[in-house]
């Protein structure tokens, strides 16, 4: 009877060791695809900020990093080609040339 007890308990350790080590991989994969996501995100908002700073070369070039759109008087809206893709609403003061962010999202399709 105790051997059977103890083979029980052997048999419960294995299994709750390889219920851990399932866990632990799951975990380890879900924290590298974070940083992969964030480092994804940060070169989006670079390509971005980078497309914000010089939209006024930008809008008589062909190539380019951001998609443009103009959105009504003074309003752009500029969407990385990266994914993640973010979408940035700009209002462009003519007169000063400077350039404010209204608001930013992530696109998601």
């Amino acid at each position: 009877m105790i051997l059977a007890w103890v083979i029980s308990l052997l048999l419960l350790c294995s299994s709750l060791i390889v219920h851990l080590e399932r866990l632990l991989a799951q975990q380890l994969l879900e924290i590298k695809a974070i940083e992969l996501a964030q480092v994804h995100f940060m070169v989006a908002e670079k390509t971005i900020l980078e497309c914000e700073t010089n939209i006024a070369n930008l809008l008589n070039s062909s190539q380019s990093a951001c998609f443009i759109q103009r959105l009504g008087k003074n309003l752009w809206k500029i969407s990385s080609k990266t994914r993640p893709a973010i979408e940035v609403h700009l209002l462009v003061d003519e007169n000063s040339g400077t350039v404010t962010r209204l608001n930013w999202r992530q696109s998601f399709e």
